[in-house]
């Protein structure tokens, strides 16, 4: 029984799927991985349950229908999780924007005394971005400073979504005081991890740009996180996300 569990939101990757599953698995550490599909309409979900006979208990997938959005589906994730008991539970993409090989490293400063959270990070020294034109780079790098401005965490990349967390800080988290679904939702986690007291540990991570599927960004997830960033900072003087 593997102490960590990858948790890998689908929707419409099919070209991705098998490949990453497999980048996992190869890894020299076992990583269980749970995708959670929200009713792809590609077949994703097809091509994962033709994968869990070979996958020697390794592989899950839990279905949703219909698109439910991030949060929600990370939310979910974490639920089953802490059911099983894995110690360390990742948030990881399909497209390979996210090197599956920085899972050990994430799991390295996780597992270190103190630290509650891991996180890839594009924005520390030796952190960097590929394949990014101008203006995604610029409206990024432009939103991580701005959470940093609002919300005072030590956190050069709150919207990354590449995360380790430990089984203690999910434990404590009440999951259903997050708010958010889109890409506030992981400035959001950050947030809570620091709330309950928890350190977060950055390490640095090229982030390549998806070479195959479609980009999940929207306007409304945009100002979902600007917005949101403003009233989570507000609502924190009065509420606490512990359990």
């Amino acid at each position: 029984m593997s102490d960590s569990l990858v948790i890998i939101p689908t929707y419409n990757e099919k070209e991705n799927i098998a490949k990453i599953i497999e980048a996992v698995f190869s890894l020299e550490k076992e990583f269980h991985v749970l995708i959670i599909d929200d009713g792809s309409p590609d077949g994703t979900a097809a091509i994962v349950k033709e994968l869990i006979p070979t996958s020697e208990g390794r592989l899950y997938l839990e279905e949703r229908t219909g698109k439910l959005g991030l949060g929600t589906a990370y939310i979910h994730g974490f639920r089953w999780a802490l059911k099983r008991h894995y110690e360390y539970i990742f948030e990881m993409d399909a497209d390979f924007s996210h090197n599956p090989k920085d899972l050990l490293r994430l799991y390295k400063a996780c597992s270190a005394p103190e630290i509650g959270m891991s996180v890839g990070s594009r924005y520390v020294k030796g952190g960097k971005l590929e394949n990014w034109p101008f203006d995604r780079i610029f409206i990024s790098f432009g939103a991580s400073v701005y959470v940093r401005m609002i919300t005072w965490m030590p956190v050069k990349d709150p919207t990354a979504g590449f995360v380790c967390y430990s089984r203690q800080v999910l434990e404590q988290l009440d999951l259903d005081k997050i708010r958010f679904v889109g890409y506030a939702f992981q400035i959001e986690m950050k947030f809570a991890t620091r709330q309950l007291g928890f350190k977060i540990q950055e390490v640095p991570i090229t982030f390549t740009d998806r070479v195959e599927g479609v980009s999940k960004m929207s306007g409304g997830i945009v100002k979902e996180a600007v917005w949101g960033v403003l009233s989570m900072k507000w609502n924190s003087f009065f509420n606490s996300y512990r359990l």
